[in-house]
């Protein structure tokens, strides 16, 4: 008899129909059963002994909600018996998308099991699903953005580290981290079957995209990263296993039931007997040859329209050309930003590296950035180079061609009669939350509100020390200290300046945006002791 290892996860929902993403034991036929009588079923597929179905569900009227219960070859396998939660269910929008709710974060470590110390306090997917299931018929997001490092492939947890000791021992590299498609189940296991979070999953579709410690810490920082790495004897097999369970755990759910049907890798591996090789070999291409494989994905929801960027795979290292994203990815995003003039009333930028930074953060990025391409000669390139390595300095900032083009698109789709309401880019990464505007010279600003929206951990920790460099960052001082530190990089003024307008925030928290017509709220939350979510800040974004 099959049995549910994993899942199951809500990932699409529109107006008629969802996916519902499973892992199961063996081979056998998956089915969602929903309480109005729609439903689907698919086959399983395997990849490297692990057998995995995309459950389209369609007839879902709009704007409804329906209990569904998940069957492995006509045995109920969810709800799971004794369960302490709500019935999951798909709610659909309505054909309207008058209002919409969206919540965000980024940078989770499994929680500890339930009785067991967490270090880094309470965990927000888990607060939040308390709240939704303490009262089924209140306000839930409509889907929740996980922007990154949804896994650490190279920050295992005591259990997960007992285990690798187990296999293979922790002697040889890469020691206690992740090193094949097998060990990167576990993570998702262990991160995933926490209880609440399990069934939150369940029932709140998600958008997942990964950031650096999905496959390890400064992934893609540099050309000669890049080269060092490659020239360790476990590197590729990492990374071809990272890039492997992403496909399978997160990116086939981020598409839609019509991408799902005209992708000929997702076809070739659900009808081969075994498609690890079939995957494997895409992910060998996705390595050598990047820009052929595009992780960034658009999802409409009503008059909201979310444009999920990688900015990680996507990068072109090389210091003469250095880019955040590859020439198509470029034209990709710019693309879509502009499909449909008026077609959409708030454009959500999802992008796990904060597009504006403190301004010392960011200063100190680009005078770097300078230094690495040659600007005060080879020594100075040699100590920006182990300076970037060793400070992460490798956000939007650091890609100073990148950062400009990409205010110079918010600015293009936000003026004009058909502009939308606001452009807000929301992003993670740097463990803590803030909200910072930016203006561009006198004149040439854009209609919409625009608004870098940061929030981060969702479970994850920050040093004190570093939360005094945050905060200092946004100073006057530092301000200044940036400002030498450009001139000495020989680096232009950025094409925008900016303020903070909120935070900077820390602690275990999400953030959340309500869109109703031209108009958008936020709210920021934070998980206390108690399990519950408590409200840090909440204002309107447009009038």
């Amino acid at each position: 008899m099959a049995e549910l290892r994993l899942g199951p996860l809500l990932r699409y929902a529109d107006g008629s129909t969802a996916t519902v993403w499973v892992e199961a034991s063996r081979p056998c036929t998956a089915e969602v059963r929903c309480a109005d009588g729609a439903g689907g079923r698919a086959p399983t597929f395997q990849v490297a002994g692990h057998h995995y179905a995309l459950i389209e569900v369609g007839g879902l009227t709009p704007g409804t909600e329906t209990a569904y219960e998940v069957f492995l070859d006509d045995a109920p396998v969810w709800p799971l018996p004794d369960s302490r939660f709500p019935p999951s269910r798909i709610r659909t929008l309505a054909d309207d998308g008058e209002e919409v709710r969206v919540a965000f974060g980024s940078c989770r470590w499994a929680a500890p099991p339930a009785g067991g110390k967490d270090p880094v306090g309470p965990d927000a997917l888990d607060s939040l699903a308390i709240r939704l299931a303490a009262d089924p018929t209140g306000e839930r997001p409509d889907v929740l953005l996980l922007l990154g490092d949804q896994v650490y492939a190279d920050e295992v947890s005591d259990a997960t580290k007992e285990k690798i000791a187990a296999r293979r021992g922790l002697d040889d590299a890469p020691g206690a981290e992740v090193a094949d498609f097998e060990e990167y189940t576990w993570l998702y296991y262990e991160s995933w079957l926490d209880p609440e979070v399990r069934w939150l999953l369940s029932t709140v579709p998600t958008c997942m995209v990964f950031d650096d410690h999905d496959v390890i810490d400064d992934w893609n920082t540099s050309a000669s990263w890049l080269a060092d790495m490659r020239a360790t004897p476990w590197w590729r097999e990492r990374l071809l296993s990272g890039l492997m369970s992403y496909w399978v755990h997160q990116h086939l759910g981020n598409l839609t039931p019509a991408e799902l049907a005209a992708d000929p890798l997702y076809a070739a591996v659900r009808e081969a007997a075994d498609g690890t090789d079939l995957l494997r070999d895409f992910a060998g291409r996705a390595d050598t040859d990047p820009a052929s494989v595009r992780w960034s994905y658009r999802r409409d929801f009503g008059r909201v329209r979310l444009l999920m960027v990688d900015s990680r795979a996507a990068r072109v290292l090389d210091e003469d050309e250095r880019s955040m994203l590859d020439p198509g990815e470029r034209a990709w995003l710019r693309e879509q930003a502009l499909d449909g003039p008026g077609s959409y009333d708030h454009l959500l930028i999802g992008t796990s590296l904060p597009w504006l930074l403190p301004h010392l953060v960011h200063d100190a990025e680009e005078w770097d950035a300078a230094l690495c391409r040659g600007e005060r000669g080879a020594r100075w390139a040699r100590f920006g180079e182990k300076l970037r390595r060793g400070a992460d300095l490798e956000h939007w900032a650091a890609f100073p061609q990148s950062f400009t083009a990409l205010a110079d698109l918010i600015a293009e789709v936000g003026t004009g009669e058909r502009a939308p309401a606001s452009v807000l880019v929301l992003s993670g990464d740097v463990h803590h939350a803030y909200a910072a505007e930016p203006r561009w010279p006198e004149g040439s600003g854009p209609d919409a509100r625009v608004l870098q929206l940061t929030c981060s951990p969702v479970h994850n920790s920050v040093p004190p020390s570093i939360r005094v460099g945050f905060r200092f960052g946004w100073s006057g001082v530092a301000r200044a200290l940036g400002r030498r530190l450009r001139r000495h990089g020989h680096c232009p003024r950025p094409p925008v300046s900016w303020r903070r307008t909120g935070g900077p925030w820390f602690g275990n928290q999400l953030m959340s945006l309500t869109m109703r017509g031209r108009s958008a709220r936020l709210r920021l939350e934070r998980a206390r002791a108690d399990g519950r979510l408590a409200t840090v800040t909440e204002s309107d974004l447009t009038p």
